[in-house]
């Protein structure tokens, strides 16, 4: 039950702000976020090295994607897709608007459902895939939301109903290199004896639990780097370590 946090403020001088934990089987083998797709140097992203794609990603031209598995659907089932495949080919185009209305058109038998949150400066979109049903596309609204295993903005979520209040209200300084709310609320477990999926750290005895985190600010001044924090590991014991962007975005046709 990955969660994603997004900040969309259009006229701010850091109009996209991202959080993201990604859950999942401590097994499973990772890498932290880099080039890691040599026919794609334009990629920069974390590597799931069981599939070859990734669960989140932002591409030179500066859009950014992040997959969140439904609810029930964790892991692959033979006969369908990777969809860490749909992060890569998600960050291919030169806008989110560009990457929304070719997703549309994806065959939604070849996946497992899915939430892929598509952003850039811009724009930025909710593709969903439910599995009972085609492909739903819908724009995120200005502000801060968040999505887990379910809908966006869910208040029928007790994660989203606990967080996303705090993520509102204590936003980031990217400037600054003010992150202390965010950090914080990313560490954060379920009360105790509560339902462990309550928190937005999770640690079971199964095994499962938050395995990275991820904070990205991308700025509205292309000549200015986007900013990439990574914890590559539980984000309340492992700190957050600066990614390598590289210069400035290229500009979009």
């Amino acid at each position: 039950m990955c969660t994603l946090v997004i900040c969309r403020r259009p006229d701010h001088a850091w109009p996209l702000l991202v959080a993201a934990n990604r859950d999942e089987m401590i097994g499973r083998p990772s890498a932290a976020p880099g080039r890691h797709w040599p026919d794609q140097p334009e990629i920069l992203g974390g590597l799931d090295q069981l599939a070859g794609g990734s669960w989140l990603a932002l591409s030179d031209t500066g859009v950014l994607a992040a997959m969140l598995n439904r609810k029930g659907t964790l892991g692959p089932l033979p006969g369908k897709r990777s969809r860490g495949e749909l992060v890569l080919d998600a960050v291919q185009h030169l806008s989110a608007k560009d990457s929304a209305s070719a997703l549309a058109e994806l065959d939604e038998r070849a996946f497992r459902p899915f939430n892929l949150i598509v952003a850039d400066t811009r724009e930025a979109f909710w593709i969903r895939h439910a599995g009972n049903g085609p492909i739903r596309v819908a724009p995120v609204p200005d502000g801060v939301s968040m999505i887990d295993s379910g809908e966006l903005n869910d208040p029928a979520s007790p994660r989203i109903a606990r967080f996303r209040g705090p993520f509102s209200a204590d936003l980031p300084d990217p400037a600054s290199g003010d992150w202390s709310g965010w950090r914080l609320l990313l560490a954060t477990p379920a009360p105790a004896g509560r339902d462990p999926g309550e928190g937005l750290l999770i640690r079971r005895p199964d095994g499962y639990g938050t395995v990275s985190s991820s904070l990205v600010a991308i700025p509205a001044d292309p000549t200015v780097p986007p900013l990439w924090l990574h914890a590559d590991g539980p984000p309340d014991r492992v700190d957050f370590q600066p990614v390598a962007t590289g210069t400035t975005r290229q500009a979009r046709g």
